[in-house]
């Protein structure tokens, strides 16, 4: 992974040598590639993107401490003891998830004062497990792999200009998700007695939230009054708010990001950046009746999160300047996880953007 990172980064670098960008045209006028509704456009101005994101997790943390699978089985309590075939403490652990997400994104502005974007995806998702024999002890029965992949939800937003002076803007942000992904998944697992159904998977694999949810947001950038200024900068606060139950009858956890980052041009098409994350999310509440086994993904308590992380990327305007290219590398600094959790080693973004007009 390291490598291609670097092979990206001196690609984007090297290109710039002969790029032949305009004068008023900057690589950082847009925020690193991680950010969502980062910028507005001018009246009659259109955008369309294409994002792919990859996230890996491994391994378990309950708080700020690592736990190993038989840490886990020994001393977790199953959420569901007591119901029939539920065992007291946990007896299935997650080791590995990988999660691919495409994302197909539009940029269109009626007016000077206001952007509408729209942005679906389609979700890859794999999560491996380790099975443990039995109800108590820390025997290992067997492994398995869960899997789905689909459509996850659409996102419909307003981007509105608060204020422009000198190199300085604010927009806020509002819009809705709609619930296009599918929230009835199914697998087959491996149980702790040895037997192979085909179940509905835990809340992390499904493809969407079931709920129409809101999306709210405020972004700040700067980048001087001074064109020739290689130094810019900027934050975002943006929110998911999950306003009602599924027809699963829960709703996932509210979600919190808080960024902050900064970028410096290197060449006039090539620029630099460095971003700090805040993220919090919250349990799920309520319940879906057909999610139940002896495993944390299973818990609606068992999803509270909050991590920061640090990431580095770059921007690059191509020859023509009607296509843009951004990458961007984030791993946790520090991380504290309601658990057992999965903890999240690292996530990798490239993104492809065109603007005719812009």
């Amino acid at each position: 992974m390291s490598k291609i990172i670097a092979l990206s980064f001196f690609c984007l670098c090297s290109f710039a040598a002969w790029a032949d960008i305009g004068a008023n045209t900057r690589p950082d006028s847009h925020a690193p590639i991680g950010v969502m509704g980062d910028h507005t456009h001018e009246k009659g101005e259109w955008m369309l993107s294409f994002r792919t994101m990859t996230m890996s997790m491994q391994g378990n943390r309950n708080g700020t401490s690592s736990l190993s699978p038989e840490a886990i089985v020994q001393a977790q309590a199953n959420a569901f003891a007591g119901m029939p075939m539920q065992p007291a403490n946990l007896r299935v652990v997650p080791t590995k998830m990988t999660m691919q997400m495409q994302m197909l994104g539009a940029m269109y502005a009626p007016t000077d004062r206001v952007t509408l974007m729209a942005m679906t995806s389609y979700k890859n998702t794999e999560m491996d497990h380790i099975t443990f024999m039995g109800s108590t002890g820390t025997q290992r029965l067997g492994t398995f792999s869960t899997k789905t992949s689909g459509l996850g939800d659409t996102q419909i937003s307003a981007l509105i200009k608060l204020g422009v002076d000198s190199g300085v803007s604010w927009h806020g942000t509002l819009g809705v998700s709609l619930p296009t992904g599918d929230i009835e998944e199914t697998d087959q697992i491996l149980t702790p007695m040895n037997m192979r159904p085909k179940v509905r998977l835990p809340y992390p694999m499904q493809l969407g939230s079931g709920s129409f949810d809101l999306i709210s947001g405020l972004t700040y950038s700067n980048r001087g009054a001074n064109y020739n200024a290689k130094l810019g900068w900027g934050g975002q606060w943006r929110s998911v708010w999950r306003v009602e139950d599924n027809s699963d009858d829960y709703r996932l956890g509210d979600e919190h990001q808080l960024s902050t980052w900064a970028s410096y041009i290197v060449a006039p098409s090539v620029s630099l950046s460095g971003r700090l994350t805040y993220m919090y999310k919250g349990n799920v509440r309520g319940k879906d009746a057909l999610v139940m086994a002896p495993v944390q993904t299973a818990d609606p308590n068992r999803h509270k999160r909050q991590r920061v992380d640090a990431g580095i990327g770059a921007n690059w305007i191509l020859p023509n300047e009607d296509y843009r290219l951004g990458l961007e590398f984030n791993v946790p600094v520090w991380k504290r996880l309601s658990g057992p959790q999965m903890e999240t080693d690292w996530g990798l973004s490239l993104g492809l953007q065109w603007s005719p007009s812009a």
